[in-house]
């Protein structure tokens, strides 16, 4: 990826920011009915809020918000991008265990953000949030680098020959315990710091100036190319020092640079500017939602509304756009129905709001309801993705990693071969690929966002199926050439192909729902359109720890180990693989369906669905 093409790094940026819960800040140029500087909209910092502090901010607090930011990453990535290496490894246990746990924390920890964006904007801010969190990310740090070091909060050491046999002693009840503890804590750590971070770096500009204006942009930009640097650092020297080095010292590593985060951060205490808790965008949900409940007796009728009364007060301050009443889920448009003049008080604002809401409010729901079917065919392609960080590393574990006879590929680096797809592909695909299919579908995209997401699906299937061939033939070749250690004769490098499509499946499905998402929300719910990928990655880890688990238990007999077995040479990963494959087939159909028959928000889409041939990814509807 070319550092200096700002729009190849803002693509490649989104990639590395599936997993983070953002809360952009609207701009008070709209207030004024200016336009908005480009890539702008819906992130500056509003006069309606409260600012405890307008100077300095700026620059001069950047070192300290970005210092703080780099070195959280690069603790917490490197203290888990090896992590199911050492519970098999160190901790001795089976994989069906150790893949279960990771996918289950990895499911806390992408939900954990909706709690701590909801607490930072509701009640305690941002600066008081990610403070906190970063505390209880240090303890859970802690407390995992103790796992490995002291001996008493880990099983004897075992050696490679020992583990093929299954002569090791696996981790005790309690030291299972410590570790599972150290995990949360870094959960409440992430559901913090994750829906904070950005937000909090972007409040210390102000839009309103053009100084202010470029001072985000170089935020962003300053941001996304420390994101890249910190993922590629820890991927390979990090994880090279835990697997080659010594894993205390490779947890410890993380855990230093976290004390530095927290020192730089409160370091830079009298230079921030602090914006007050305004209310989450989530009672508003609630409130709509309560309404439309009370007065579920009353009865809307069809077509135009010009004989009801509607509450339609004037937008607020940090609200740009404004959207119409539709006839769409119209249950929910009793939540802004006047029944009697009592709702209301004399400067027209409601007396009660969990019984009536805006219809503002009402179709801001509806935007979230209506995208739900699209989010959720994400959490099955997310199923296959999430493989990189668990099976594909055991499979890894157990083939020739060697390149040129000192140097052994680390099993937990190899998931940067899809890393280095998405960054040379995007690049590729934005100066190359859409200016030319721009020209025949007359689309500004090329494609549209639902038609990139369902090749994104499509990559998916084609990933683990490839996974499962490939599988299959090392599997053979490990049986064939049977040796104490279980390696089979073949070079790690032929993971490269399930790999790159999945580095296929994400440049196209990820980043085509983050945009789709902020397109199709209104500006000041871009924290729930963000955060719905966080919660696709928590949706797909507990999804995939229930495939696990039920092929774990129903796979096996006495005749023959189960699919999932702890010898992975033994067992069948390949059909496992081909089981993910058939249901991203059933994904796909059902994608297909919902693209179908979804209505964008606003206006009128004019889609060519011709560049899809027989597939109709998008039917172009009005509201």
């Amino acid at each position: 990826m070319v550092a200096g093409d700002k729009n190849e790094a803002s693509s490649f940026s989104l990639y590395c920011l599936t997993k983070c819960f953002q809360k952009p800040v609207t701009s008070t140029l709209a207030e004024k009915g200016q336009d908005q500087p480009e890539g702008m909209h819906g992130k500056g910092l509003s006069d309606s809020k409260k600012v405890t502090q307008k100077k300095p901010g700026g620059w001069k607090s950047m070192p300290f918000i970005l210092g703080n930011e780099t070195f959280e990453r690069l603790a917490t990535f490197g203290l888990l991008a090896n992590f199911t290496v050492y519970l098999v490894k160190q901790l001795s246990l089976e994989q069906v265990v150790a893949v279960n746990i990771m996918n289950i924390w990895s499911g806390i920890t992408n939900f954990a953000p909706l709690l701590g964006a909801f607490v930072s904007d509701a009640y305690v801010g941002r600066f008081k949030t990610i403070a906190f969190s970063s505390f209880a990310s240090l303890l859970g740090m802690m407390t995992v680098t103790l796992t490995a070091w002291l001996p008493q909060l880990h099983p004897p050491k075992c050696n490679a020959g020992q583990q093929s046999l299954g002569q090791c002693k696996s981790a005790s009840k309690t030291q299972l315990g410590v570790l599972l503890m150290g995990l949360c804590f870094l959960s409440i750590g992430t559901g913090g710091i994750r829906p904070c971070s950005i937000p909090f770096g972007v409040d210390q500009f102000d839009p309103t100036t053009e100084e202010g204006v470029k001072g985000i942009t170089s935020f962003f930009n300053w941001y996304y190319t420390t994101f890249t640097v910190v993922i590629l650092f820890t991927l390979t020297v990090v994880v090279y020092i835990q697997t080659s080095v010594s894993w205390v010292l490779g947890f410890g590593i993380p855990t230093i640079l976290m004390v530095c985060s927290i020192v730089l951060f409160f370091i830079g205490t009298k230079l921030y500017v602090y914006v007050e808790p305004e209310g989450s965008i989530f009672s508003g949900i609630a409130q709509v939602l309560v309404s439309a409940y009370k007065k579920r007796k009353l009865k809307v009728p069809e077509g135009e509304f010009d004989e009801i009364d509607f509450y339609d007060p004037p937008l607020k301050a940090t609200v740009l756009s404004k959207l119409p009443l539709t006839n769409q889920f119209r249950f929910l448009n009793k939540a802004a129905m006047i029944v009697d003049d009592k709702e209301l008080n004399s400067d027209g604002s409601p007396t009660n709001h969990w019984r009536l809401c805006s219809i503002q409010q009402v179709e801001e729901v509806k935007c979230l309801i209506k995208i739900i079917p699209i989010w959720a065919s994400g959490i099955i392609c997310f199923t296959s993705i999430t493989q990189q960080g668990t099976f594909t590393v055991l499979q890894a574990l157990k083939m020739d990693r060697h390149l040129g006879p000192n140097f052994q590929i680390p099993a937990g680096s190899i998931s940067i071969i899809s890393m280095l797809t998405i960054g040379i592909w995007l690049p590729i695909y934005d100066r190359l690929i859409v200016p030319s299919l721009r020209k025949v579908t007359k689309h500004d995209g090329g494609i549209t966002l639902l038609q990139r997401i369902g090749i994104g699906i499509v990559f998916s299937v084609l990933s683990m199926v490839v996974a499962g061939l490939i599988e299959k033939e090392r599997r053979a070749a490990a049986n064939s050439h049977p040796n104490p250690l279980g390696i089979a004769p073949v070079s790690v490098m032929w993971l490269a192909p399930q790999l790159i499509l999945m580095g296929f499946c994400e440049a196209f499905n990820i980043i085509g729902q983050i945009e789709f998402f902020n397109q199709q929300f209104p500006d000041h719910m871009r924290s729930i359109a963000n955060s719905l990928i966080s919660c696709s990655f928590g949706g797909a880890s507990y999804l995939s720890s229930l495939l696990v688990t039920v092929v774990h238990a129903v796979t096996g007999s006495h005749s023959h180990p189960d699919w999932l077995t702890n010898d992975i040479n033994a067992g069948r990963l390949d059909y496992f693989y081909y089981v993910i494959a058939g249901m991203g087939v059933v994904n796909f159909i059902y994608f297909l369906y919902c693209a179908h028959r979804y209505r964008y928000k606003g206006s009128v889409q004019v889609e060519d669905q011709k560049t899809f041939h027989d597939l109709e990814l998008v039917q172009s509807t009005t509201k």
